[in-house]
């Protein structure tokens, strides 16, 4: 046994995803960012660099190991990287947050009119 563990398994496209027996792009999509925590990640990444230390501390409730793993699959699909001042969004995961900035807009009115 050489000690090194096996890449996080990712949703693929093409294959049944949570939602998707087809695994079209959007749903797999969906089932990343989906996961606990991975939203998270992404928005305390979007204005800056975070240590793990500062994103556990941003991410209160999330277990050191299920941030662990978050990082693992959020670095595996392209959308973050290990910096020297700790984690960063990459050119793919900083467009996905702009795209996803103005479904966030969409979601607060949205909640006003279900109050």
């Amino acid at each position: 046994m050489t000690g090194k563990k096996a890449p996080p398994k990712l949703p693929k496209p093409g294959a049944p995803v949570r939602g998707s027996t087809s695994g079209q792009p959007i749903m797999v999509l969906f089932d990343l960012i989906g996961r606990r925590w991975s939203m998270g990640v992404l928005w305390n990444l979007s204005d800056g660099n975070r240590t793990f230390r500062d994103l556990q501390d941003r991410c209160g409730s999330a277990s050191p190991s299920v941030l662990n793993t978050r990082l693992k699959e959020l670095r595996a699909a392209g959308l973050i990287y290990n910096a020297e001042d700790g984690y960063a969004l990459t050119d793919d995961g900083r467009q996905l947050f702009e795209r996803l900035e103005p479904l966030g807009d969409w979601a607060m009115d949205w909640v006003e009119k279900l109050r």
